[in-house]
This record gives structure tokens, sequence and C-alpha cells, in this order.
């Protein structure tokens, strides 16, 4: 099979479960072995939330999700431990909450560069791992600069709002699809997968779609 297989993926750079079926995606790609291409579309959690939030992220989420702090606590734990598991060390006391809408612009900016999967994976990790701000225009620039996008297009795309209308576009799709939580992940437009799941299950959609292809091609 040469043609690629497309994967859509609604997630929210703010959801810790969306960094996590990043790194559980890529896996099942490599278990695949075929080529997949990957598009990453945007979901806001949070939209209410403020740029500048005050607090922790133990506050937004008893405050957002109405749970007790002890409650709160076992949460992140949990999602701390299974996001070791695939590498990735998040650091929740240095976690900025915040508003993630320009960061969905800025990725959509980066698409239109052809490197919309290097923007991903660097605000992922600036927001849980490194605790850098990802809601401000100048910390999201600079950003962009550090995977090679240029700085002041950049400032210039997050100011106007460029790519507002392609964010609402992807939030409508969602809407249309039925999307309620993230990460989800669309194959080849017909097959959906809701959550990190393990790698093999991804890796099993894939050779579905294969096992579909062939079997159209046969029939023809």
């Amino acid at each position: 099979m040469s043609e690629s297989i497309k994967v859509d993926v609604w997630s929210d750079i703010a959801c810790p479960w969306c960094y996590i079926g990043k790194r559980k995606l890529e896996a099942g790609v490599a278990q695949f072995g075929g080529p997949v291409e990957i598009e990453y579309h945007s979901f806001e959690l949070a939209p209410d939330t403020p740029v500048d939030f005050e607090g922790t992220e133990t506050d937004f989420l008893v405050g957002h999700k109405g749970i007790s702090r002890e409650r709160v606590g076992e949460m992140l734990k949990r999602v701390t431990g299974i996001a070791k598991d695939v590498g990735l060390d998040y650091d929740y006391p240095a976690l900025k909450h915040t508003n993630t809408v320009l960061a969905h612009e800025l990725i959509h900016f980066a698409k239109a560069h052809g490197r919309q999967l290097d923007m991903k994976e660097r605000l992922f990790s600036a927001y849980f791992v490194e605790g850098r701000h990802v809601g401000r225009i100048e910390d999201l620039a600079d950003l962009a600069e550090e995977i090679g996008l240029d700085r002041a297009a950049a400032v210039k795309a997050l100011t106007t709002h460029e790519f507002l209308p392609e964010v609402d576009a992807d939030k409508r799709q969602a809407d249309e699809y039925g999307i309620r939580g993230v990460p989800f992940f669309v194959i080849d437009g017909k097959y959906g997968i809701s959550g990190a799941q393990d790698a093999s299950v991804f890796a099993a959609a894939f050779e579905q779609v294969s096992s579909d292809r062939d079997s159209e091609a046969v029939a023809k």
C-alpha cells in the first residue's frame, strides 16, 4: 500500500491526555510501518480560561471541575505516572495554566509553513514539561522561532488573528462529528478512536484501513 492513511486529530494544548495520546499514536504508526499522514485540529477544553490565570493547575481544576483538592492531587499524580510511561516528564508545579486559542492559531500558522507537527510538539513540551507560558503572543512567537519559523511573521499572524477562522472551522467540524472530549482521532475519515489508547489500537486501525483498501482494489 503506497497511499498514506490520513489521521485527523482533535486535541488541546492544555490536555495532558492529548500529549500522551500523541506519543501512543506515534508508537502505533511505528508498529504499523506503513505511510501515515497526521493532521492536528483545534479543540478548546476551557475557552473561558483567562490568559493569565491566577493560581495553580490544582486551583483551576478545583474551580473548573468542582472536585476536591485531594481528588485533583490523585488525578495529577496518576496522569503524571502514565505520561512517564511514554517518556514525558510532566511538571505540574511549574505549569502555567492559560487560554489556548492563540496556541491553536499558532499551530495553523505553522501548518501554513509546513511545520505543524513540530509546532504541536514544541507547544506540548513547553506547557507540560518546561513550565513555559503558551497563551501570550510574545511567548508563542519565541516558541515559533525556536523551531525555525519567522518570529515577526508569527507575531503578525497572532496579532491580526489571521488563522482564527481555521481554529473556528476545526471546532465546528468537531461539533459535527459529535466530539465532546479529546484526544479524538479520525482514521481515514471513517474510524473514530477516543482517548489516549494503546499503540496497538492505532496499529490495528491502520491494518484495518489497509485491509479495506485491498478489498476495494480486488472488488474493482
